[in-house]
């Protein structure tokens, strides 16, 4: 009790914005739809689960703190109920439209947001070829004036779906994988498409077609990036024929290590660049050209592997140069400035450590509820959402009392 005691006096001076709710059921979902709303959805097994789309209290709204204001709690402006677990859900750009995914997963779920009516409901399936029991499909959007579903659970089920028509517009058996192993001879500026030759030393690294995947993102109109479980990073151009070219895994000892990764947005720092994270908590920097040697790399200080690495989360701050920030470990998100750690590969210590979800409830460290996801807000720079297996939902706004982002 002293520690959360301790640490509600200090968060008057780490916090320029703290809010907590609670929901009604643990959410990893925390999708955003413009900058005042998001999306959150229940992913318990054998019920119904509520996906509600809710609106930031007016005090998160605005650009300046402004006083009070009369709403100071999330308000419900859409909702519905799926039969399945929803692990990860998708709004689809310039549309009313949601893809979720999730157990059991032969199916990905597609819904409809109310225009006249504040009802979500399911609108139509798309049948995952791979389907299995005990593995569910990652997802990413391609956003174009078609929009597709990129999915798969395992690298060699890959498929691109128009959402329209639900044809199958792409398959990893005709695209080419180009996780560029070989370092270019010069420095060039990274277009956020993959090279269109490959490279000449690029070789097979052993990994099979069957990973099973853990993060899939599309970064431009033709070209996605994978993370397999085990470490295994590449890029995808989908107008290219299918070569199996592969990495090597970021630490290929570690071999009962489980991995995610983000690629960095252009407008998001000076270059691109890839976040690998393990579930004992070491992280990895690549470059997009060169995935095969990490920049640097660094071991986070979490106090023991995470205890559900399908909840691993590494993001890259969209308002800050050269910030991430890390969940799944414990009751707490990690922020880091990775313009800090000089090429080290030991450990390094956080710009920023939020334990709202450990102390706000006089929770033990031991007992502590797990974060199950993090967000960044789209334009509030220090400003982030999290969520945790106890239901709880924070957003905050933390102060860099360093002052080095």
């Amino acid at each position: 009790m002293e520690l959360a005691e301790d640490w509600l006096v200090e968060s008057l001076r780490l916090y320029q914005d703290f809010h907590a709710f609670d929901l009604s059921g643990a959410t990893r979902v925390l999708e955003w739809i413009g900058e005042k709303g998001v999306f959150v959805a229940g992913y318990e097994s054998l019920k119904k689960n509520e996906i509600l789309h809710l609106i930031l209290p007016l005090r998160l709204s605005v650009k300046e703190n402004q006083g009070l204001f009369p709403e100071r709690d999330f308000k419900v402006r859409h909702g519905g109920f799926s039969d399945r677990s929803v692990f990860d859900l998708k709004h689809v750009p310039d549309t009313r439209l949601l893809v979720t995914s999730g157990l059991p997963g032969c199916s990905l779920q597609v819904w409809q947001i109310g225009e006249d009516s504040d009802v979500i409901e399911a609108v139509s399936t798309i049948d995952v070829q791979e389907g299995e029991e005990s593995l569910w499909p990652r997802m990413s959007v391609f956003s174009s004036a078609a929009p597709g579903i990129l999915h798969g659970a395992r690298l060699s089920g890959l498929r691109t779906v128009d959402l329209e028509s639900q044809k199958i517009t792409y398959s990893s058996g005709t695209a080419t994988v180009r996780p560029l192993l070989a370092p270019p001879a010069r420095s060039v500026p990274y277009s956020g498409s993959a090279q269109r030759r490959p490279p000449a030393s690029a070789r097979c690294c052993g990994t099979s077609d069957s990973e099973s995947l853990s993060s899939l993102q599309v970064l431009d109109a033709d070209t996605f990036a994978f993370c397999g479980t085990s470490g295994r990073l590449g890029l995808v151009d989908t107008r290219q024929k299918w070569v199996p070219l592969e990495s090597l895994n970021p630490s290929p000892s570690s071999s009962g290590e489980r991995w995610c990764a983000e690629v960095r947005n252009r407008g998001q720092g000076p270059e691109p660049c890839i976040a690998s994270l393990g579930s004992d908590g070491q992280l990895c920097l690549l470059d997009p050209r060169n995935l095969c040697n990490p920049v640097s790399s660094a071991q986070c200080p979490v106090s023991k592997p995470s205890p559900d690495p399908e909840l691993l989360r590494v993001t890259w701050a969209p308002g800050l140069d050269n910030c991430l920030a890390i969940s799944g470990f414990d009751g707490t998100v990690q922020i880091y400035d990775v313009t800090s750690w000089d090429g080290k590969k030991g450990q390094v210590e956080p710009l920023f450590t939020h334990r709202g979800h450990i102390f706000l409830d006089g929770n033990e460290v031991d007992t502590a509820p797990l974060v199950t996801t993090h967000t960044w807000h789209p334009c509030k720079p220090r400003t982030l959402l999290s969520a945790a297996s106890d239901a709880s939902l924070h957003v905050w706004d933390w102060v860099d009392l360093q002052a080095s982002c």
